[in-house]
C-alpha cells in the first residue's frame, strides 16, 4: 500500500509500505494492505512502519530505523486510507 507522511514544514515520506500501526485515540491500531477506507485522529505515541522503506536524508532525523521496521514519534495528527493509500497528516 502507498504511504504519505505530511508535516506542515514538509512531505516526510512517500512509498510503498507492508503495514502501519498508529496510536489512534482510542487505542493503536493497524493497517493493512486492503484495509476498509479509515478517517481517525492519533495522539501522541510512535508510528511503525514495516517494510523496506527509504526516507530522505534531510528527514532521516526524525525517523528511527530497527530491522524491517521504521519508527517515528507524533504528538498529534490524522490518518485517512482509501484505496490503498494512506494519508498521515501530522506535527
Amino acid at each position: 500500500m502507498q504511504l504519505e507522511i505530511v508535516s506542515p514544514e514538509a512531505l516526510l515520506f512517500s512509498g510503498e509500505v507492508k503495514s502501519i500501526t498508529l496510536p489512534g485515540a482510542l487505542g493503536s491500531f493497524q493497517i493493512l494492505n486492503n484495509h476498509a477506507p479509515i478517517v481517525s485522529t492519533l495522539v501522541a505515541g510512535f508510528v511503525k512502519i514495516e517494510g523496506q522503506i527509504s526516507i530522505e536524508e534531510d528527514n532521516q532525523s526524525k525517523f528511527t530505523q530497527d530491522g524491517n521496521y521504521t519508527f517515528l514519534e507524533i504528538q498529534s495528527g490524522a490518518v485517512e486510507l482509501s484505496n490503498n493509500k494512506v494519508i498521515l497528516l501530522t506535527d
